[in-house]
């Protein structure tokens, strides 16, 4: 099997067996991300390519082989870096990520940005609540994700101990829903 089955192929069972949240198709709503409107009806390649805010992450998921996977059915969450969560990172390290040899470190950092099924803001704050302040997401890599709350803002805490914070959320989408985030999450 290629690597992009096998992805496609594990993202695809562990939606299967994660909880799916279907929200009323009236409180469905268009949000603007980037400077463009995030249609519902889209799935999140679709939308993604038309923020402005979300270019990098765009050359990345492409450059990474995973168009077809996020295009897919899903349903996915994705906590998606904006274009400055990228440039964060140490000088280069984008631009070495986007190298055709290193592509599997590249499949690991987004699809570690990925969680199988539909976890909306509310379902997520409540996972947080429940869990006595914080809250594990298992994400497509096979990683953890820690959510838990900062004020009323929604914080990832990575593998590597780094935080992120969900700037925007319940970004719709016909395949799932995206939360924007201002960092980049890295897995171990």
């Amino acid at each position: 099997m290629t690597r992009k089955f096998m992805i496609a192929a594990a993202m695809a069972t562990a939606a299967m067996a994660a909880p799916v949240l279907t929200a009323p198709a009236a409180s469905a709503k268009t949000v603007m991300v980037g400077g463009a409107a995030m249609l519902p009806s889209r799935n999140i390649v679709e939308n993604a390519v038309n923020s402005a805010d979300h270019t990098t992450l765009v050359a990345a998921v492409k450059a990474a082989g995973l168009v077809d996977t996020l295009s897919g059915p899903g349903p996915f969450t994705v906590f998606a870096p904006t274009n400055a969560a990228f440039a964060k990172l140490p000088a280069g390290t984008v631009d070495t990520l986007l190298l055709p040899e290193n592509k599997p470190m590249l499949t690991k950092v987004l699809t570690y940005h990925v969680v199988p099924g539909k976890v909306t803001a509310a379902k997520l704050i409540a996972m947080i609540k429940k869990g006595k302040g914080s809250a594990k997401l298992t994400t497509v890599a096979g990683g953890t994700l820690t959510a838990s709350m900062m004020g009323k803002t929604v914080m990832l805490t990575d593998e590597k101990g780094g935080m992120a914070h969900v700037t925007q959320a319940d970004v719709m989408q016909k395949n799932g829903v995206i939360h924007v985030t201002d960092a980049v999450s890295l897995p171990n």
